[in-house]
């Protein structure tokens, strides 16, 4: 298992531009793919993004297609969300996320999960 934990969260206004990160524990980070989800106030964890071993592939939500960015640092132990043009809806506490499987889109509660981060857009 592999421990993260997630920074970068804060609040913002629509349009506006947040970059979280996820530090992740232990030398066997380049044996897992990456993911970050997302769960609002009432509704359902979604996802959001996902990055593969090696960040050659990654593989986004339509929600968030052309927007959020995500890539990573096998060198810092670390996966990177860039989010763009924030809009209300974004709105949510945001995970990381660590599988051994990269899937396109990651689906259920497996693997190692962070605390989450909360990020707040304001209209």
């Amino acid at each position: 298992q592999v421990q993260l934990v997630e920074s970068g969260g804060g609040l913002v206004q629509a349009g506006g531009s947040l970059r979280l990160s996820c530090a992740a524990s232990g030398r066997t980070f380049i044996l897992y793919a990456m993911n970050w989800f997302r769960q609002a106030p009432g509704k359902e964890r979604e996802f959001v993004a996902a990055i593969n071993r090696s960040s050659g592939d990654t593989f986004y939500a339509d929600s968030v297609k052309g927007r959020f960015t995500i890539s990573r640092d096998n060198t810092e132990n670390a996966v990177y969300l860039q989010m763009n043009s924030l809009k209300p809806e974004d709105t949510a506490v945001y995970y990381c996320n660590a599988r051994r499987v990269f899937e396109t889109p990651p689906r259920g509660g497996l693997g190692s999960w962070g605390q989450g981060t909360q990020v707040t857009v304001s209209s």
